[in-house]
């Protein structure tokens, strides 16, 4: 049964994308709401992952880019609709999530400088005291901005690694309890959703297009070129984005 406090969406299917890396990715800071740009890395991440999505079923007369404002976010979905030539939307509710007193500092410095509350978030427990944004309003302000898309056949939205995850529990119906059961997003990786019967299904998670792979060929499918099912604990062990 779907859930009742879910508004019904305009899309039927959805591509959630993470942006590309950033030097502070690399380096394991949080970012939160902060606005770092995409490094050298990112950027051919973008280059060589636009070019997969195309193939993967997306026109400029039936697709909606829609991307959070933040600059890594914007950069990265510009690489898609540069091939699709469609406008970008952003929404500045698909940005980050507000991690408060942690943005701007490393694992090892919230670790040292806020041990319990390291180990509650480490341990996926609530955690009391950064400021910031509580989980829950993540996943219904990035759910809202999906809510004022227009009516077209597949949306692909450009997030961060925290909102992505909240709102891909927020679709499936996962509460508090059941948060991380889907892992992270890795840099420039993707998720697609699609609305059948009554519910959101998930599809595909973690899709991420190999350094070395170039562009899709014409008519390829969602599935040439890619890899999925990327290790979650790889991706969290240097990435402070990639689980909050």
């Amino acid at each position: 049964m779907s859930d009742p406090a879910l508004p019904v969406l305009p899309v039927p299917r959805l591509l959630v994308w993470r942006h590309g890396r950033t030097a502070w990715n690399a380096a394991g800071r949080f970012q939160g709401q902060l606005d770092p740009p995409l490094d050298a890395v990112g950027h051919a991440q973008a280059g060589r992952t636009a070019p997969h999505l195309r193939a993967a079923g997306l026109s400029r007369t039936d697709t909606v880019v829609v991307s959070s404002d933040l600059i890594r976010a914007a950069a990265t979905a510009t690489a898609l609709t540069d091939l699709l030539d469609v406008p970008l939307r952003t929404d500045p509710r698909l940005r980050e999530h507000g991690m408060g007193s942690w943005e701007g500092l490393t694992r090892d410095e919230v670790a040292q400088r806020y041990p319990d509350q390291y180990a509650a978030w480490m341990a996926g427990r609530p955690v009391r005291g950064r400021g910031g944004e509580e989980p829950e309003h993540v996943g219904d302000r990035a759910v809202a901005a999906l809510a004022d898309l227009p009516p077209v056949a597949v949306a692909v939205v450009v997030t961060h690694g925290g909102t992505a995850g909240r709102l891909v529990e927020r679709l499936l119906g996962l509460g508090a309890d059941h948060r991380r059961v889907v892992g992270p997003l890795a840099n420039c990786a993707w998720s697609e959703l699609v609305f059948q019967g009554t519910r959101w299904r998930l599809l595909r998670h973690n899709s991420v297009v190999p350094d070395g792979v170039g562009g899709a060929p014409a008519g390829a499918g969602p599935a040439d070129g890619h890899r999925e099912g990327v290790d979650d604990s790889s991706a969290a062990a240097g990435d402070a984005d990639a689980v909050v």
